[in-house]
């Protein structure tokens, strides 16, 4: 029997409906009972059942269960009911027992894990992964799911937390992973250069398109554009490279740094500077306005880039010593006291409380393990970032059938936020996660300052795990016990990720809040990706193990009197060292068509045309239209796009009916697009010329 304590199997037999119980957590447990060491006990079940807790277990076990004990030795106190009612209420959700990874070895259950995530990771990029057929050398596929979601694309955002992940790894010395993060390198140099529905490299606006194909060319159709935190992200992982490649002490390597690497951040620190007082489509690509996760990952981007720019000897480092500050201070207006609200100056119409997994996210995204517990940067240890922390996972203690009978102080399963809808809004593995890496981040923090300060913001927090715990600072005893118990917290929240994790130990994106079952796309690169780095989170926390390197955010804390909504220009150049097409990046012309078209509800306009831009004439790749302004008086649809200045090009438009076929217009257009100047942009009004659609009865 191993080390089990107590070893628990059903009958029916089957293997995944065995559970290993160790001896520890029934010490204690008082009463009359059997006294076991070992034990092997058959619980036979006579019918499945939707729900069994704990609390109603009692009365029920006689009629579902009979229970025999195979064998023992006698050593420790053990209710034999509260055995089986473990088992059962851990067993049964739906009729679906979670348990193919088991739980009574944490640390070995989290690096079976870990192996298994990094790689999940590997296999989903380009171009020799398992999962990623035909994607381009470096393109990170989202997930290999291609229908039901499709999520077949490469997302600047995934791509750039998941390459910061492998980073990190080869920090610690896996080296293999340097040549994915040199394709990487090259592919995103290639991306930045490709002209899509968000603008161009020339404007900058390019580099704020969410998403492409794995064959590194722009996606055309509707969605949620432009995504503001995708540059930041991308800047700070390839910051972390360049630094790396610095500390080698080798020529070739700080030549790779300055060369290649630099040049394709200082776009993307370019952008930032320019665009970061701009709204824009949140991480959920759900809500357009000022999202907490991009501006503090802009603010960390600038900071951090300023350094690496004026190490490398680079002298174009002002507007992101200028912007940060600004950015800072902006960042300070998404907290109301008690919680961030993850979105500001949103859409009209838009009500949700704020309390979203997106700040979790923010404070492990922009962790520093030399910084202070600042509530100014919402490190993971400050009072605003615990408070905040506890507001979340709150919101999802009720909402979901796998969290019933759970206490202030259990680990639980969490989503993005409490209103999600999202395939019937389940819990996240990532979200899931999170807690728990935000919670090891600030014990790394709490044992280099062997002290804990508690705060009567942050209080709430702690008493749920510690009732006794009160206000001031603890050392000592108090700081181990506190420090202990968030820890625990912590290991809750990972044993309920891999609780509802299959036995093969892939990730998808949700679990069912029902009963735990895997949903939506599976295999998710951010899932797995959140897995490596809640693991390395927890090995810094409890070992000499360290995480991450500092960001510099020491010298980026100070949170200016004034806010100033401020911006600069940038100059945006491809990176043809790195692996940009050499010509690519010309100057363009924002241009925007206007055309009045009556449509009946459901039917849409598009805009279509030569050049990869118009979607060379391919209905599935012609642009979607903006019926913001539509009105009775004036049916306007709108498009703006950057076309190549000095051009000519032939369009026209479309109608896309409700039952997805296509109605096109009777006579062709064409348009000469002026040479390039300084802050050219043109208009153009046109009105339908074609048949109408008629709407379904």
């Amino acid at each position: 029997m191993d080390q089990c304590g107590v070893h628990v199997e059903l009958s029916p037999r089957d293997p995944k409906r065995t559970l290993c119980f160790p001896q520890r957590p029934f010490y204690g447990i008082g009463g009359r009972g059997l006294a076991y060491q070992l034990a092997r006990i058959l619980i036979k079940y006579k019918r499945a059942t939707s729900a069994l807790h704990p609390g109603t277990l009692a009365s029920f076990l006689a009629s579902q269960f009979s229970v025999r004990v195979l064998s023992f030795q006698k050593t420790i106190i053990m209710r034999l009911s509260t055995l089986v009612a473990a088992f059962a209420a851990a067993s049964f959700h739906e009729a679906a027992a979670r348990l193919g990874i088991r739980q009574d070895n944490l640390p070995a259950a989290i690096e079976n894990e870990n192996t298994i995530a990094l790689q999940g990771v590997l296999d989903n990029i380009g171009p020799d992964g398992s999962h990623a057929p035909g994607a381009a050398a470096g393109a990170i596929v989202a997930s290999p799911s291609t229908e039901d979601p499709d999520y077949f694309f490469t997302w600047t955002r995934d791509a750039a937390l998941t390459t910061k992940m492998l980073i990190d790894e080869l920090i610690h010395g896996n080296t293999n992973l340097r040549s994915h993060i040199q394709d990487y390198l090259r592919a995103q140099a290639i991306l930045q250069t490709v002209s899509n529905p968000s603008g161009a490299l020339s404007s900058g606006r390019g580099l704020g398109e969410p998403k492409y194909y794995l064959n590194l060319t722009r996606f055309n159709g509707p969605w949620g554009r432009p995504q503001r935190d995708g540059p930041a992200l991308r800047a700070t992982a390839l910051i972390t490279y360049a630094r790396y490649l610095l500390a080698t002490g080798q020529s070739d390597d700080a030549s790779e740094a300055k060369d290649k690497v630099w040049p394709v951040v200082q776009n993307d620190l370019n952008y930032v500077a320019q665009y970061w007082n701009s709204t824009g489509f949140d991480l959920w690509e759900e809500v357009s306005g000022s999202s907490f996760f991009a501006t503090a990952v802009q603010h960390r981007a600038l900071v951090e880039g300023s350094a690496l720019g004026k190490s490398l000897g680079v002298n174009s480092t002002a507007a992101y010593d200028s912007q940060a500050p600004n950015i800072l201070c902006f960042l300070q207006t998404f907290w109301n006291g008690q919680y961030v609200v993850a979105n500001i100056n949103t859409q009209s119409g838009f009500s949700r409380t704020g309390i979203d997994a997106n700040t979790v996210l923010t404070s492990i995204a922009t962790f520093d393990p030399e910084a202070p517990c600042s509530d100014a940067l919402f490190q993971p240890c400050s009072s605003r970032a615990l408070s905040n922390l506890k507001a979340y996972i709150d919101s999802f203690r009720t909402i979901y059938t796998i969290n019933h009978n759970t206490t202030n102080s259990s680990g639980v399963a969490t989503g993005r936020y409490a209103e999600d809808v999202y395939y019937g809004g389940n819990p996240w593995y990532l979200t899931t996660l999170a807690v728990a890496e935000q919670i090891y981040d600030a014990v790394q923090r709490w044992n280099a300052d062997s002290c804990i300060t508690i705060t009567s913001l942050d209080l709430p927090f702690w008493q749920s795990l510690s009732p006794s715990a009160v206000v001031g600072s603890h050392s000592g005893y108090v700081f181990t016990s506190l420090r202990d118990a968030a820890l625990k917290y912590a290991d809750a929240f990972v044993a309920t990720a891999l609780k509802y994790t299959p036995s093969s130990g892939a990730l998808a994106e949700q679990y069912s809040r029902e009963n735990g079952t895997a949903i939506s796309a599976r295999d998710l690169t951010w899932s797995y990706a959140s897995f490596v780095t809640m693991r390395s989170a927890r090995l810094a926390a409890t070992s000499n193990y360290e995480q991450v390197p500092s960001w510099g955010s020491s010298s980026g804390n100070t949170v200016p009197d004034v806010c100033i909504a401020s911006s600069v220009p940038g100059v945006y150049t491809p990176a043809v060292a790195a692996g940009a097409p050499p010509g690519s990046g010309g100057c363009t012309v924002l241009v925007t068509f206007n055309v009045n078209a009556t449509t009946y509800f459901g039917e849409d306009i598009y805009l279509s045309g030569s050049g990869s831009d118009l979607g060379n004439w391919n209905p599935s790749d012609a642009l979607s239209g903006s019926a913001i302004n539509y009105s009775a008086d004036r049916p306007l649809w709108s498009f703006t796009v950057e076309l190549p200045a000095n051009s000519t090009l032939g369009y026209r438009y479309l109608r896309k009916e409700s039952d997805g076929s296509y109605l096109y217009e009777t006579s062709n257009r064409t348009l000469a697009v002026a040479p390039c100047a300084s802050g050219d942009t043109a208009t153009v009004e046109d009105a339908w010329v074609g048949p109408v659609g008629v709407p379904p009865n």
